[in-house]
């Protein structure tokens, strides 16, 4: 892979994160709903098959899923793939069917935890099976709904499962969430699906208390967001590889934590233009460097740190341990490939501090992680080398390779 100057106009991705709540929200009301522009990926596939399973009618009209919900689902088996979304949210609605449903997923995805989301549905009456935590597992049910705890301090997504199965119970839900929440932004994004298919949702008088009314969701007209997820990835392009990037998005009215990255590079010391929608960037020849904390988004690790390339005085990542648990092991993973590419790492448990060095080009390893490659690959058009892993793409941003090509990037995926 070469230096590459990027010009030209890209658009960001639809939002993986409110294609799959709008899919299972969808898939649990009872009537027909329209989602329009919808990111289809290999996660959403996942999600989109789980709402098949458990009953749903899903067909694919041009840029718009047509969904006819069963408020009630049946017993399935699901294959989530690679998807914690996909899998820990359809563990909470399996405990709504009459019969036992299981859930697996890819070697990735077998490591990660469901023990806390599984106590809590246990909690609510489900019976659930797993070896140690992870899956394979198998959830029991119908439960009622009433009163239940659930740990926040490892995965947001076990908050978004019981709050989204939740209006389907006869008895509705009383939350309350343990310690405070990692990636607190993704459960506003849940609540706020929710209510737009007819749920009622309120916070408690206590920080992290929410009451769910057992009111069952109602069909929907949809349109799914911009990912900013991967807008973090375009912007960080652009302020890295220079040229004259325009990268369009849009929330949609819809809350995206991922949206404080443009001042996360305001705080590095590039411009950030943002005028209807088009984003554009400066490209310094160098940074501020500075320190942040991304325990509410975890998914900007990745687009941040490749930035200390360019940064005098170093980046400092906190609150990220989370981050270990995802399709890899984020932190690990960028310390050790941003090292080849001449940084100077220091890793920690929950934090990264990266320091400028030499620059110098690498054939790097994004372990399958698609937010690992796509960030390599960015910071590969700076330091010249090449990644493999260009497969995982299509977990989030399908079109990644091909759309950064056309505005100019030299990608050579080992």
């Amino acid at each position: 892979m070469g230096r590459s100057g990027l010009a030209g106009a890209l658009a960001a991705p639809p939002s993986k994160s409110y294609t799959h709540r709008a899919v299972f929200a969808a898939s649990l009301a009872d009537g027909t709903s329209a989602i329009a522009g919808p990111l289809i990926s290999e996660d959403t596939r996942a999600t989109i098959s789980a709402a098949e399973a458990f009953g749903a009618q899903v067909e694919r009209d041009g840029d718009v899923l047509r969904i006819v919900g069963r408020p009630r689902p049946r017993p399935a088996s699901i294959d989530a793939k690679n998807s914690g979304t996909t899998i820990r949210i359809a563990a909470a609605i399996a405990s709504l069917a009459p019969g036992t449903t299981t859930l697996t997923g890819d070697a990735s995805l077998r490591a990660r935890p469901m023990g806390p989301l599984l106590d809590s549905l246990e909690s609510l009456g489900a019976r659930c099976g797993s070896d140690n935590g992870t899956p394979p597992v198998s959830v029991a049910g119908p439960i009622s709904g009433g009163r239940a705890q659930i740990r926040g301090d490892i995965s947001s997504q076990f908050v978004s499962a019981l709050l989204m199965a939740a209006p389907c119970t006869p008895d509705g839900l009383a939350l309350s969430v343990e310690g405070s929440p990692v990636s607190a932004p993704y459960i506003g994004a849940t609540i706020s699906v929710m209510e737009r298919f007819g749920a009622s949702v309120s916070a408690g008088s206590e920080n992290g208390e929410y009451f769910v009314a057992p009111r069952r969701y109602t069909p929907s007209q949809f349109t799914v967001p911009s990912d900013y997820s991967s807008l973090a990835l375009l912007l960080a392009a652009s302020v890295l590889a220079g040229g004259d990037l325009r990268i369009t998005a849009g929330d949609g009215g819809l809350p995206q934590g991922d949206a404080v990255f443009a001042d996360h590079l305001r705080a590095l010391g590039a411009e950030v233009e943002s005028d209807g929608g088009v984003f554009r960037t400066d490209s310094p020849e160098s940074l501020r460097g500075g320190s942040f904390d991304l325990r509410g988004t975890p998914d900007l690790l990745p687009p941040l740190a490749i930035l200390a390339l360019k940064c005098d005085e170093g980046i400092r990542i906190t609150g990220v341990a989370h981050a270990r648990k995802k399709e890899t092991d984020r932190i690990s993973a960028l310390a050790a490939q941003l090292g080849r590419l001449g940084l100077r790492v220091e890793e920690g448990e929950d934090s990264l501090f990266l320091r400028r060095g030499t620059p110098r080009p690498a054939d790097l390893d994004s372990g399958g992680d698609h937010r690992i490659f796509m960030a390599l690959c960015i910071a590969c058009m700076y330091t010249g080398g090449s990644v493999g892993g260009a497969e995982s793409a299509s977990v989030s941003y399908p079109g990644f390779v091909d759309q950064m090509r056309s505005v100019g990037a030299e990608i050579s995926c080992a």
